[in-house]
């Protein structure tokens, strides 16, 4: 599996937290959001950089009855060898843990595409959410899916996921592999 971090930026501004939770105050509903969102963040500690910092921790797999998988992130690449093996028509769930710091990530996108024998078979696209910065990590686990099955579900598939931001930076990209079995 190879992992890269990449910054691609589009020109929208940012802009500091600390502006951010001044504006609008006059507005009780937004405000309630920011506070909501926010917590009891203490805006004095926070970078005066503008751009969020997303850092991914951790890339697992949930399996019902089965031990989860859970990987540290960078990968080391083992080229040939899948990163999963799952079983043909068995329930999964992937779980990331991620930290943000420096400013709010606003609309964190997981984008996925994977390929069998070179062909796109699946694109997938998810909106993760909107995430203030704080020390202790987060965890999303996406909704459950199913695997293919039968005799042309089976064998081996080459994926790619971004993690990216409404403002079109990218924080961390992953290309990996797997098998689906039959046993």
């Amino acid at each position: 599996m190879d992992v890269m971090e990449d910054k691609f930026h589009l020109d929208s501004p940012l802009v500091p937290l600390k502006q951010q939770v001044e504006l609008d105050k006059d507005d009780v509903s937004l405000r309630r959001w920011k506070e909501q969102l926010l917590g009891s963040l203490q805006l004095d500690a926070i970078d005066v950089n503008v751009e969020p910092e997303v850092k991914f921790l951790t890339i697992g797999m949930i399996q019902p009855g089965r031990e989860d998988v859970t990987l540290t992130l960078p990968l080391t690449s083992t080229r040939g060898v899948p990163t999963f093996v799952l079983k043909e028509n068995s329930i999964y769930s992937l779980k990331f843990t991620f930290t943000v710091q420096r400013n709010l990530v606003s609309g964190l996108t997981y984008v996925n595409k994977v390929w069998k024998s070179g062909i796109l078979v699946d694109k997938t696209s998810v909106m993760i959410g909107t995430f203030a910065p704080r020390k202790e990590p987060y965890t999303h686990v996406m909704e459950e899916e199913e695997t293919p099955s039968g005799v042309l579900a089976r064998g081996s598939y080459t994926a790619k996921t971004k993690f990216v931001d409404d403002d079109g930076l990218c924080y961390l990209t992953i290309n990996y592999s797997f098998q689906i079995v039959k046993n």
